[in-house]
């Protein structure tokens, strides 16, 4: 269930993202509530599934999976670049994940 959990905030982060790009400063209040409110339902969530995994791996399997998912969708929908430094940024990043769930983490 802890991996559920970690998912959902994972998915809630990447909004906070989003949604804290479109809200221009906190200036446009549609998208501050948003940011708002997703960043209130990760933390949640999150907080649930670090009952179960260490604080800093569960964290740092949350930040990893969450930037990578971030600049994926950046590149596919907001016309970011992403070139081959960031490919291997985000190889590293998925090989340390999965180090840390090879480590025992949960």
């Amino acid at each position: 269930m802890q991996w559920l959990y970690l998912a959902i905030a994972v998915v809630f982060e990447i909004a906070v993202a989003i949604a804290a790009g479109k809200a221009e400063g906190f200036k446009n209040r549609k998208w501050t509530i948003v940011t708002l409110v997703s960043g209130a339902i990760g933390t949640y969530f999150l907080s649930k599934a670090l009952l179960t995994f260490d604080v800093g791996v569960g964290y740092a399997i949350w930040t990893s999976i969450s930037g990578i998912g971030i600049t994926l969708l950046g590149a596919l929908f907001f016309g970011q670049r992403l070139n081959w430094r960031k490919a291997i940024g985000i190889a590293a990043i998925i090989i340390g994940v999965v180090g840390l769930q090879l480590s025992g983490a949960a």
